[in-house]
Order: C-alpha cells, then structure tokens, then sequence
C-alpha cells in the first residue's frame, strides 16, 4: 500500500492561517491540478473532519474517508482506526494507494505510525506570519527529495520519499 501526504504550505510554512482557512481559496492552479491528479489516481482521500469541512461536499470519484469521534457525514466513510489498520482495510477493499489530506493532527498522526512513504508538498507564493503548521506535534523522519518543479508564478512542488 502506497501512503502518500499532500499539503499546500505557505512560503513560510503554514497549511492554512486558521481552521477554516481552506487551502482552495489560495492555491495555485498547478496545485489544485496535482491534488486532483494524484487524489484520483489513489482512489482514496483520508481527513479530519475540519478539513473536510472546507470542502462543503464529498470529493467525487474517491472514497472521502474522515477522522471523527461524532459525526457522521453524508457520502463519506468514517473511522477512528489507527493508520496502519485503515490501510490494511483499505488494501483489504482492492486499494493500492491512499492520499492523506490534511490537516495537520492527520498528518502527524500518519506519518509518526511510520506509514508514509510520500509528502507532495506545493510552496506558495505568499505569506500568513501564523496559522496552523504542517504537523501539529514533533517528530523527526528523514526525506529524500526526487523532484521539484518551479513554476511561471513561482509555485513549487516538491516531491520528496520518507526514508525508513
């Protein structure tokens, strides 16, 4: 099972300047194509439910699966599984490949389980001076860059493997 993390960072560092801030609102258009892309391909989308919130609906063709203690949520799947047991589910149901989303908890908890084996991350041109950190607790995983590509507006994208 492939685990990857997509995440759009501002230039200093941050996935969004609060919980609502949605990443949609300020991305380039490279990136929203990247995310489609490479979330279609996967099949699968894991997120916490605040995430989700800013997506107002169900990405289509992918299973919209979501972190959540209480809520259930229309035309989405939720759990409180430990990572390595979703994937295990999920490769159970036929899935090579699963994208995680965000947000920062998300992330943490998937990559700490030592799970990951992808980050694509995309580096935006602007700046918030605070919000909310790719990861919200610390932990050290070493990477491998394999590819970067700079755009005409001055995107990046980054790709880079976890190394186990």
């Amino acid at each position: 099972m492939n685990c990857f993390i997509i995440a759009s960072l501002s230039a200093d560092g941050f996935i969004g300047m609060d919980a609502s801030h949605s990443s949609f609102d300020w991305n380039s258009a490279e990136d929203k194509k990247r995310f489609v892309e490479l979330t279609k391909r996967a099949g699968v989308i894991v997120v916490g439910s605040t995430t989700f919130a800013t997506f107002k609906k169900p990405l289509k063709d992918r299973l919209n699966i979501i972190y959540s203690h209480s809520q259930s949520f229309e035309g989405a799947e939720v759990t409180q599984k430990e990572p390595a047991e979703l994937l295990k589910d999920l490769e159970g149901r036929g899935f090579t490949e699963v994208a995680i989303c965000g947000g920062a908890h998300i992330y943490s908890m998937f990559i700490k389980a030592g799970v990951v084996d992808t980050l694509y991350l995309t580096i935006e041109p602007i700046v918030f001076g605070g919000g909310i950190k790719l990861f919200s607790e610390a932990f050290t995983a070493k990477l491998k860059l394999e590819k970067s590509i700079t755009t005409e507006d001055g995107t990046l994208l980054l790709e880079y493997s976890v190394i186990k």
